[in-house]
């Protein structure tokens, strides 16, 4: 499942664009703009588990080729297809909401065979698929790991890989960290994302209330922050780190259930992460001062809850 994180992340892209677009009207609904770039990181996703189960059932594939040569060797006779029957990959296929996935978006029109041939190949020459294909169990750690392997070190890695999934998928280079974590994750527990929709009603609803606010109260944002920029050079200021403000702000002041420490600190990291070298502190100093100057106005009022997910 799409975290908080990943969410704030997609806001603060859409917000960027909006701001460096030639023309208001490119995007003039933005919560329509958000909607099918989050349906654009579903269907990411959805191609990625597709093209890593391909790879493991290409053993089969190999296997019946090798075994219709017109002279085929003991080996080609014997070839261990043990992975296309790894446990992850068929609770995949049985899977309800990833058929509907298929359905709605045929990642088959869109495979590369030879690719998947290609690392299939890489796949067998490994020391740990040799290992994986001589035990007889099916332990479902073991089972995890190996297609983890695949992901990680065959798939990711690959630079013919990446360029064909850029070919395809123009967010590739805004959904590539968050599409590693959604894929490992469901690696891990095969039973926690719904593959036909990336987020639930409420991860949703955060999602649009944190764009439209943001939008909504812009002028109120600039408000605010201008005053304590006296210290630093205006003109030097990221525009990215204006955003990643306002959104704080309009956390700290809007979403009563998320405590005040946790925003500050989210959009301190991405600052860091999207950002500038100095933009960490920066956004630390201003979100700081802005939070004890609306606390002593009684502006911020949260709602208490123990082990509130964030």
């Amino acid at each position: 499942m799409i975290s908080r994180r990943n969410i704030r992340v997609k806001v603060m892209q859409l917000l960027y664009m909006i701001e460096v677009a030639d023309s208001p009207i490119t995007y003039k609904n933005p919560i329509q703009s958000l909607e099918k770039q989050l349906d654009k990181s579903r269907e990411l996703f959805i191609y990625l588990i597709y093209f890593l189960s391909e790879v493991a059932r290409y053993a089969e594939t190999s296997a019946q080729k090798r075994a219709n040569k017109n002279l085929p060797s003991s080996a080609d006779l014997n070839v261990n297809i043990k992975i296309a029957g790894n446990d992850f990959i068929w609770q995949l296929l049985e899977n309800k909401s990833y058929q509907k996935a298929l359905e709605t978006d045929h990642p088959e029109k869109v495979v590369d065979m030879d690719l998947v041939k290609k690392i299939y190949t890489q796949l067998s020459e490994t020391s740990e698929y040799k290992i994986y294909i001589t035990e007889q169990s099916r332990d479902k750690a073991k089972e995890r790991e190996i297609i983890k392997l695949i992901f990680t070190e065959l798939i990711l890695p690959n630079e013919d890989f990446i360029a064909h999934i850029e070919s395809h998928f123009n967010n590739w280079d805004d959904d590539a960290d968050m599409m590693d974590q959604l894929v490992l994750a469901y690696i891990q527990k095969p039973n926690s994302i719904q593959l036909d929709q990336l987020m639930n009603a409420d991860k949703w609803d955060f999602a649009r209330v944190l764009l439209k606010t943001t939008i909504e109260k812009q002028e109120y944002c600039a408000e605010l922050i201008t005053p304590k920029l006296k210290n630093w050079d205006a003109d030097r200021i990221a525009q990215l780190d204006m955003v990643l403000m306002r959104m704080g702000i309009c956390e700290l002041l809007y979403f009563d259930t998320i405590p005040t420490k946790v925003s500050i600190n989210e959009y301190i990291d991405l600052a860091k992460e999207y950002s500038t070298a100095q933009s960490g502190q920066f956004v630390n100093g201003i979100l700081d001062n802005i939070h004890k100057e609306l606390l002593t106005d009684g502006k911020i009022n949260k709602i208490s809850f123990k082990n509130k997910a964030v």
